[in-house]
């Protein structure tokens, strides 16, 4: 099943990156190329840069159209058409990781955060407070949650395997049952199991 090894691809998150300023590391809108995903739960939009770096998806309900170049490189029309592909396959259940290029944009903090996201297997989850234990982060399971509420590439970056302390399911910008169908894809009973 491809995709099946674990961390086959984790997102480009250096320090270079980590310390450029926002201005700098944002690109405009427009230098984007932007497309749709059809799946069970809804249509996705992504958007790849021109160099087919896969650095937004946006959840069904959640998005909004967005202007998208006119004249795509081809690297961004493969890197999309890659990106479609493997999502596809995730939502068939035919692959559990991602071997996708990524970028993120966002803090220091958000991308040491959803680095560790990244970390998570598929069919398990982890807590905000246990993230934040693991970081050294006393009472810092709300900080969890803002980043992870923050994550540009949600499903890739799943941000959708992380719970609340008792198990329960908290926070997902996609709405709770979007989660929860997510996590009952990757085959979590009712009541998900801690990593």
């Amino acid at each position: 099943m491809p995709g099946d090894a674990h961390n086959a691809m984790v997102p480009n998150l250096s320090t270079d990156e980590c310390n450029r300023a926002p201005s700098s590391g944002v690109k405009a809108l427009v230098d984007l190329y932007r497309g749709e995903l059809e799946t069970a739960f809804g249509r996705m939009q992504l958007a790849v840069d021109a160099d087919g770096v896969l650095v937004e998806t946006w959840l069904p309900g959640r998005a909004k159209r967005k202007d998208s170049t006119d004249n795509p490189t081809p690297a961004a029309v493969a890197g999309l058409d890659l990106a479609r592909k493997q999502l596809e396959q995730y939502f068939e259940r035919k692959r559990r990781t991602f071997e996708l290029r990524f970028e993120p944009r966002g803090s220091a903090f958000e991308l040491e955060i959803w680095k560790r996201l990244c970390e998570i297997p598929y069919g398990c989850t982890v807590s905000y407070g246990a993230i934040a234990g693991e970081l050294g982060l006393i009472n810092g399971a709300r900080a969890v949650g803002r980043a992870n509420g923050a994550n540009p590439i949600p499903i890739v970056i799943p941000c959708h395997r992380v719970i609340g302390s008792s198990g329960e399911l908290v926070g997902f910008g996609g709405g709770l049952p979007l989660k929860r169908a997510l996590l009952e894809l990757e085959g979590m009973p009712a009541q998900p199991r801690l990593f």
